[in-house]
């Protein structure tokens, strides 16, 4: 055999990484421009004309391009990746899907891309932070239910770590996006007492939370306000079985002299709360009237009709995702704080 034939070229292994990956010098190749054009094209620089951009990033989805992170970690210090910690107890009624729908238009066209890191139910909310930090998982992280003192906002500023929350602190100095709950629980009691109600009564949500307090506060000054009776139930909260509020519901109306009016923080506190009416024999609309916040839609399929006002949580992430996405261009976090408020339909 002739030692100076060519050997076959080896097979490549399985499990090896194909040859045709598209790359930026694909990209390059196909529409005629430079790799460095292509890279900044990619990152939406804005000294590039909109025709450029739009062109480079549709190529780039039709071919399936997929930038190389590891690359860009090491080139960038970067990992263009946004970590949303999410609560167990957020899923109430689809709050994390809204939340992650509305995270994700705000990072379309950007390098960036969204991972959701668990809180463990039972565990510490200082967890998921300190394993984003300690292994520089994310360049960014979105949270919710913030408390007061928030320890988790304390480790983020001292550590000068971009995030954004939903819910304000009495820390301040923080980026955040926040509805407004005292306003809300506060038209919510004056629709009642419009309507003639001398009694109201809330399921809440755990006051250690910020969004807790802020629905306590503007339930008591509207209802002494108002002149009306009110009372906090302590022995659930939002983050409860419905089953849990729906029997305690109706406990509370067995009990007499109960409640003629209700305000509902959620979705499925309303429901838990009109089920128990029900099975007391009781009518809303009639014995009783309930307004609710609604996250979901679903009351505009609920009969009798009551009385909702809405907090759009996809507007709420799109909102956090554009103002994280300012902080890491280094804007000042004290400039980037949304409020928003309640828009009453009544």
């Amino acid at each position: 055999m002739d030692e100076r034939a060519p050997r076959p070229a080896p097979r490549p292994k399985r499990g090896a990484p194909r040859s045709d990956k598209p790359t930026l010098r694909t990209i390059a190749e196909m529409t005629g421009l430079a790799i460095t054009t292509i890279s900044r094209a990619l990152n939406n620089a804005p000294e590039l004309s909109e025709e450029t951009r739009s062109r480079v990033q549709r190529i780039a989805a039709e071919i399936g391009y997929v930038p190389d992170r590891t690359a860009l970690r090491l080139k960038t210090g970067r990992t263009h990746v946004v970590s949303l910690i999410l609560d167990p107890h957020d899923e109430i009624l689809n709050f994390g899907q809204s939340m992650v729908s509305g995270l994700s238009s705000a990072f379309r066209g950007t390098p960036y891309h969204l991972v959701i890191t668990p809180t463990a139910r039972g565990g510490s909310p200082l967890d998921p932070i300190n394993y984003v930090l300690r292994n520089r998982m994310a360049d960014g992280v979105i949270f919710s239910r913030t408390e007061p003192d928030d320890a988790r906002v304390k480790l983020l500023l001292e550590s000068n770590f971009p995030f954004v929350t939903h819910g304000r602190t009495e820390i301040g100095g923080h980026a955040f996006v926040d509805y407004d709950n005292f306003t809300f629980a506060y038209e919510a009691v004056k629709r009642l007492a419009a309507k003639g109600r001398k009694h109201v009564a809330m399921i809440s949500a755990n006051p250690r939370f910020m969004f807790g307090r802020h629905l306590h506060d503007g339930l008591v000054q509207a209802a002494e306000e108002s002149g009306m009776r009110y009372e906090l139930e302590t022995r659930v909260t939002l983050d409860d079985p419905a089953e849990e509020i729906r029997k305690l519901t109706m406990a509370r109306i067995a009990q007499g002299d109960a409640p003629d009016a209700y305000v509902s923080p959620g979705d499925a506190v309303a429901l838990a709360v009109i089920a128990g009416m029900v099975d007391s024999g009781l009518q809303v609309g009639r014995d009783a009237d309930i307004v609710t916040k609604q996250m979901s839609g679903i009351f505009s399929l609920v009969r009798p009709k009551v009385d909702a006002i809405s907090e759009d949580i996809a507007l709420a992430g799109r909102q956090m995702g554009e103002l994280l996405l300012r902080r890491l261009k280094g804007e000042p976090a004290e400039t980037l704080q949304i409020l928003q408020l309640p828009e009453i339909p009544f």
